[in-house]
């Protein structure tokens, strides 16, 4: 097998990361038609992890609000004007090709949030991986009631989590 890079992710790809999505995040489901509407707002910030012919993995990202995460497994509509971050919404690696790939994905997206004038990037993370998040310069954000809400949905670990760019 020849090593994971990551690459553009295609609408050709949306069963090969739906089934990722199913496997990885069991108890987060996403329809492959919210997932397919953050390919098509986003495309610059939707990539996949591929190694031969074989998707192992991918990421989705897409300028959002500080402070404001969008619905699991709800439909954003539109990007918003005044995004003034960008939220990556899930990155999921098989568990054969995990090693330090994530690394190469966030320096891509961090990439796109300062060609877009973005200076913040934000997450939740989810099952336990806020160490894992940490070690790439985010932190936990205080959250607010509407915001802890939200969170509820994503799971009992769920932490909202920001990394400042204008810092780095």
């Amino acid at each position: 097998m020849s090593k994971p890079h990551w690459r553009p992710a295609r609408a050709s790809d949306l069963p090969a990361i739906s089934a990722i999505a199913a496997r990885i995040h069991p108890d987060l489901p996403e329809s492959p038609e919210v997932l397919a509407e953050k390919m098509r707002l986003c495309p610059d910030g939707c990539h996949v992890l591929a190694a031969d012919d074989e998707i192992v993995g991918y990421g989705l990202a897409h300028p959002w609000k500080q402070h404001w995460i969008p619905s699991l497994d709800g439909f954003l509509g539109r990007l918003p004007d005044d995004a003034d971050c960008l939220y990556l919404h899930d990155v999921a690696v098989l568990p054969r090709s995990r090693g330090g790939v994530a690394r190469a994905y966030v320096a891509e997206i961090e990439q796109l949030a300062r060609a877009s004038g973005l200076t913040a990037l934000a997450l939740v993370s989810v099952y336990g991986t806020r160490p894992l998040w940490e070690g790439f310069g985010f932190r936990p954000a205080t959250a607010d009631a509407e915001l802890r809400a939200k969170l509820e949905a994503y799971g009992a670990s769920a932490t909202y989590m920001l990394r400042n760019l204008a810092a780095t």
